[in-house]
């Protein structure tokens, strides 16, 4: 990544070589934690399909409508969601640290392959333009509600990108993307949650898209259930419900879910759980005091504390949960080594 946050750093270039200020932002936020806005979340917005998807989705629960209208390059797909993942987790990045945002970003191709657990292969740099023009030909209306505003309006989720340096073999290097103003609402109202990074080694679309359920509904408490009815309608999958509940049984036996755990219930229903849930008293996840949260902000500028420690209580957990003498030094040693990587 480019490095870590070193204050504003935004504008646009102008045929004489100056700056416009408040222009375009730069993405230069160093290890920023993933974000993913809750109402895409929520609702099924992309296709979790592996080839062209060119099917006209039509989705209506609870008040929320969304119809979504593929271009000649079909659907954009659960993975080249990871555009706008890594576009919001800048973007919340520096606005948590009082920096000031544009809906147009400046961005590294290379940053973003690294930060979204992709190759960087010269087929991947292929993918990931062809990402950017599934995600800016993907037309949606919608009357779902972000930044408290509920306006019926159709919208590309990205409005428009271009590349503006390419190497000589001609692979993108510096990308400019203009989100929609639907997205951009979402981020400066903050309507985003934290996602754990391993999402980004989940390689299936429907474990994904399973994952942010789970993490929009399930979120902090202990545990969530749904009928796999409705949890195939959120979904968005298009596999009949057999087919679906079978993807899910596959998806107990093998637990690839980070944070989450899934068991299938009488009655057709399937319940999500914290995996840390099982831990007995003796295990409880070390609490940190604010002193030690204060000083890690201060070691990392502009991070979200909080996501940090419940990465960190993660980590804790998969190494079997060890008793910890020194909590806080414990966790300040591991978020030194990170800034150090």
């Amino acid at each position: 990544m480019a490095g870590q946050i070193s204050g504003p750093v935004f504008g646009q270039m102008t045929a004489g070589g100056g700056a416009q200020r408040g222009d375009f932002f730069l993405c230069d936020v160093f290890d920023a934690i993933p974000k993913n806005d809750l109402a895409s979340m929520e609702h099924p917005l992309f296709s979790l399909g592996t080839r062209p998807d060119r099917r006209i989705l039509n989705y209506e629960h609870n008040g929320a409508e969304i119809t979504v209208v593929p271009s000649v390059k079909g659907l954009a797909t659960i993975h080249d969601k990871d555009i706008l993942i890594f576009c919001i987790s800048q973007l919340m990045a520096a606005v948590n640290a009082g920096r000031q945002v544009s809906r147009t970003l400046h961005l590294t191709a290379h940053d973003l392959l690294v930060a979204t657990n992709r190759e960087t292969s010269g087929d991947a740099y292929r993918r990931l333009r062809e990402a950017f023009e599934r995600l800016a030909g993907t037309r949606i209306t919608t009357n779902i509600v972000t930044g408290g505003q509920e306006v019926t309006s159709g919208f590309g989720l990205i409005e428009s990108w271009e590349i503006v340096r390419k190497a000589r073999g001609g692979r993108m290097v510096n990308v400019v993307v203009t989100l929609s103003e639907w997205i951009y609402r979402a981020v400066l109202s903050k309507s985003v949650l934290t996602l754990s990074r391993d999402y980004f080694r989940l390689r299936k679309p429907l474990e994904r898209r399973i994952y942010e359920l789970a993490r929009k509904h399930c979120g902090r408490q202990d545990s969530w259930q749904i009928s796999v009815e409705v949890l195939l309608k959120k979904s968005g999958s298009a596999s009949p419900r057999r087919v679906f509940r079978k993807m899910l049984r596959d998806m107990i036996a093998a637990q690839p879910l980070p944070d989450y755990a899934m068991e299938e219930l009488p009655g057709d229903l399937i319940r999500f759980s914290q995996k840390h849930a099982v831990l007995d008293n003796s295990q409880r996840p070390p609490v940190l005091s604010a002193r030690t949260l204060e000083q890690a902000r201060s070691l990392i500028p502009g991070v979200d504390v909080y996501a940090l420690e419940a990465e960190w209580r993660a980590m804790w957990v998969r190494s079997g949960a060890p008793r910890l003498r020194r909590p806080d030094a414990a966790f300040l040693g591991w978020v030194k080594k990170r800034t150090a990587e």
